[in-house]
């Protein structure tokens, strides 16, 4: 059986190094300091300004519109994870969606300013599968209107925009560590800003607003993560280069035997960007076609995914018509891609989506 994906897993005696200490500490959670070790090697090795290890991404959405203090309308994407809309909406938003262009598969900045009105108080826009959006054009837009920008760069670790991590990019940056992520900790996520006094505030928020065992900065949340998640996040970071690595050759290889067909299309990758590899996604002629390719892997135990599907704006809780994300969303699929994936599985997968573009 070949997944859409497989969590990286680390030698377990390299895990057991931390958990001794963490055992021999009895400090399991609170900022504790595994916590700030991965903290300090993730912000060394990404070469960002500031990271907060969150417990999960969502949180981090969640942190980051609180931490802006958005309200009202928020423009946002409607091809995404449900994360990045349910967020919006669980925060007490209203998600304003702008379609997306179809060679990037991220919104469309060309839209985004018929979508603003006087309750606009900020734009979340995805880094779809680690393909950084148009920064310059939003940063432009948000600029001229006063509005914040939060990037939802769940998909993002390791790439990087004009020589900078993506992370770097907009007020702030929210991403996921989940198990399914390139770099994971199991469950978590981070917040990432240049801004300090932003970063403060948010490292208040993530901890109740804990300043002290007795004093409060603001409101806060339970965001914080463990010891036992960092120790995962430390051991992995020793290891993603060669994860890298490895899928960045799985996804030439894709590309190398299913990139000339015309029956499908692959994303185009933004022209200032080194991206990162995470997912190898397929946009097909047509959702019969994506349908009848979808059905022949899993008949051969091989399971991609309709990812994302469906359009965000097609959620029973939102409103409105996005005719590009839908159609794309209706047409798209991601391949398997994980670091163990073989060639012989690979070379299957590609044998089966060929013999059903020539159906």
């Amino acid at each position: 059986m070949i997944q859409i994906t497989k969590p990286f897993m680390p030698p377990l005696e390299e895990y057991q190094e931390f958990l001794e200490g963490v055992w021999e500490r009895e400090y399991l959670t609170n900022d504790g300091p595994l916590v700030r070790q991965l903290e300090k090697e993730l912000t060394d090795y990404l070469k960002v300004s500031n990271l907060l290890f969150l417990s999960n991404g969502t949180i981090a959405l969640q942190i980051a519109m609180k931490a802006l203090g958005l309200k009202d309308e928020i423009i946002t994407t409607p091809f995404s994870y449900v994360a990045t809309t349910s967020s919006i909406v669980w925060e007490g938003c209203k998600p304003v969606f702008v379609d997306i262009d179809q060679e990037t598969l991220n919104i469309n900045p060309d839209l985004i300013e018929g979508a603003i009105t006087e309750k606009t108080t900020g734009i979340l826009a995805t880094h779809v599968y680690g393909n950084p959006c148009d920064i310059e054009s939003i940063k432009k837009i948000a600029d001229k209107h006063g509005l914040k920008i939060i990037y939802d760069a769940a998909h993002c670790f390791g790439t990087t925009y004009k020589g900078k991590s993506v992370f770097e990019y907009g007020d702030i940056s929210a991403s996921s560590f989940h198990a399914t992520k390139l770099f994971h900790t199991v469950e978590g996520g981070a917040v990432f800003t240049q801004d300090d006094d932003l970063n403060k505030k948010m490292w208040h928020m993530r901890n109740f607003g804990h300043a002290g065992p007795e004093n409060f900065e603001g409101i806060g949340i339970n965001g914080k993560n463990s010891e036992l998640h960092a120790a995962m996040g430390l051991v992995n970071l020793r290891h993603i280069d060669r994860v890298m690595e490895k899928r960045k050759k799985q996804s030439l290889f894709y590309s190398d035997h299913l990139g000339k067909s015309k029956k499908l299309k692959l994303q185009q990758p933004n022209r200032f960007a080194k991206v990162n590899y995470a997912y190898f996604p397929v946009v097909f002629d047509s959702e019969e076609l994506t349908l009848q390719v979808f059905n022949s892997l899993v008949e051969n135990k091989i399971y991609p995914r309709r990812y994302f599907y469906p359009s965000l704006n097609k959620l029973d809780y939102v409103t409105g018509s996005m005719p590009i994300s839908e159609n794309i969303a209706s047409r798209v699929l991601c391949l398997p891609l994980y670091h163990d994936l073989t060639k012989e599985n690979q070379d299957n997968i590609v044998n089966i989506v060929i013999e059903k573009l020539g159906s």
